[in-house]
């Protein structure tokens, strides 16, 4: 008999009968087909299928036991971290797979489908695969315990501008709306000077104040007051106040800077208009474009105020203007930065009121405006020679360096017609002082226009397209006033129902 060859030689598994049922099956430790060991040993049975998750209409967020409340959505990986850590004994098996099994989302059930493996019977490894249904019930959590009560708070953050200029709130409202920064807010109060904020905590509080700091000239203060004392446990309770205090200088203000501060910046000019108000206070000096920055704290070291309000501005004619060279006006500037953005112009001007009625050439200024002023362009100026100002550093100024004029902004078409105009709206916080009266309706309109004429501004604000806005007539539509272009614009989404079902949080138009 001939031998075969080692390679030829294939290995072959024998089978075996299942002791149950008979079947010939492989070989395995429990001698037992997949059937028969099913219906012998369950692995799931120590592994609850019917879970309970709580879960707060109010914030949309699901309680993490013991205490923590998150934020997930449906078929999420937060949420499904937060369904497996509910299911008891689950670490005693091996977890091969989990996923989300349809479910409508308004029936307030979530199905997993889960997948584990687990040793049995003589070491042999069985896998299984079910479902776990969730039944999600509804519980208020803590924070929104203290916001429905109206009266718990610990900390407590005043913002104060003390002005009866709005213009720089109005900015901040859209700031704290576009970032988020009230969403841990458990209340708001309005105040004829600014706002309180109410917190559950102080680091959500201090979160507030820091939000504060980057975005305007503030300074602040804080304070705590002690509310009980647990002498056994040597535990404290403490409110804590933090006072916001905001630079009270607004957008194209006219200030007077006292000479000691004018000296610091570069030897600018004691008379400036404020460019723009951000984190610092911009101006420029309308005799030389000469700019500096002023933040918060060399501000309170050496304060001064506004000489004039939007509403004390007059609306004038220009008559004649010419532009200055740059060469020319080395001069007369200061040792400052100039800018580049705006050109040096010498400009003569009447009183739109008063046009026609005077022979002469009007009256000489020179201004910063010249890039955007055109010879019959309605401009909006402070008549410094007629305006009745108490301020002690322009007391202190020679006649030769009071200007009879200080030129702002170019006016453009009539408020009704610019607001008839737009095609856009803003959203507003609720408890935020709005338009309650003329004056604030008045301020509202001109922050309005800001974000129509500076694209910088509105950078940092969401749009919204007016759907319901009644468009202006070829007629009207004179094509000079600046507008917003469509392609910055949100479309204004309202969610009445969550992904959960119940009621969302709306904003306020």
């Amino acid at each position: 008999m001939e031998s075969l060859p080692q390679e030829s030689l294939t290995k072959v598994a024998g089978k075996i009968l299942c002791c149950e049922c008979g079947t010939p099956i492989d070989a395995n430790p429990a001698n037992l087909c997949v059937a028969c060991l099913r219906t012998q040993v369950d692995i799931t049975e120590d592994i609850p299928k019917q879970v309970t998750i709580h879960f707060c209409k109010f914030c949309v967020r699901y309680l993490n036991p013991p205490s923590q409340w998150v934020a997930a959505a449906l078929e999420s990986r937060e949420l499904m971290a937060l369904c497996l850590k509910k299911l008891k004994n689950l670490a005693k098996v091996k977890l091969i797979d989990a996923s989300f099994l349809w479910t409508e989302p308004h029936s307030k059930r979530i199905k997993v489908k889960l997948a584990i493996q687990a040793e049995v019977l003589g070491g042999a490894i069985l896998q299984q695969t079910f479902v776990v249904e969730y039944t999600v019930a509804y519980q208020m959590c803590s924070d929104c315990h203290r916001v429905e009560a109206k009266d718990q708070w610990n900390a407590l953050v005043q913002i104060r501008q003390k002005t009866q200029q709005r213009k720089t709130l109005f900015y901040v409202e859209q700031l704290l709306l576009k970032y988020g920064a009230t969403k841990d807010c458990v209340g708001i109060k309005p105040h004829h000077e600014g706002l309180d904020f109410y917190f559950s905590t102080e680091s959500n509080a201090k979160k507030l104040v820091e939000f504060f700091h980057c975005v305007i000239p503030i300074r602040s203060q804080n304070s705590k007051r002690l509310i009980s004392h647990d002498v056994h446990t040597n535990d404290y309770n403490y409110k804590y106040s933090f006072s916001v205090d905001v630079v009270p200088i607004c957008k194209d203000n006219v200030v007077c800077l006292p000479k000691q501060v004018a000296h610091h910046l570069g030897g600018i000019g004691q008379i400036c208009v404020v460019n723009k108000v951000t984190q610092n206070v911009h101006i420029i000096d309308p005799n030389t474009c000469q700019y500096a920055e002023i933040n918060s704290t060399q501000y309170f070291k050496a304060q001064f105020q506004s000489l004039c309000r939007q509403r004390d501005l007059v609306e004038y004619t220009v008559l004649n203007i010419e532009p200055i060279q740059r060469k020319d006006q080395a001069t007369f500037k200061g040792q400052g930065k100039v800018s580049q953005k705006h050109v040096l112009a010498d400009c003569w001007v009447v009183k739109s009121s008063e046009l026609g009625m005077h022979d002469d050439d009007g009256i000489h200024c020179r201004t910063h405006l010249g890039h955007v002023l055109q010879i019959g362009d309605s401009v909006l100026g402070l008549d410094v020679a007629n305006c009745n100002v108490n301020n002690p550093d322009l007391d202190l100024l020679t006649t030769e360096k009071i200007p009879d004029v200080v030129l702002v902004k170019k006016h453009y078409a009539d408020k009704a017609l610019r607001n008839r105009k737009r095609k856009w709206k803003l959203k507003h916080m609720a408890g935020f002082p709005h338009v309650d009266t003329q004056s604030c309706n008045d301020e509202y309109e001109d922050f309005a226009a800001d974000l129509e004429e500076d694209p910088m501004l509105r950078q940092n604000v969401n749009i919204y397209l007016d759907k319901n806005r009644i468009p202006v007539t070829e007629e009207e539509d004179d094509g000079e006033c600046p507008q917003i272009t469509l392609a910055e614009m949100m479309d204004d989404l309202e969610i009445g129902d969550d992904a959960t079902g119940s009621e969302g949080a709306q904003m306020l138009p």
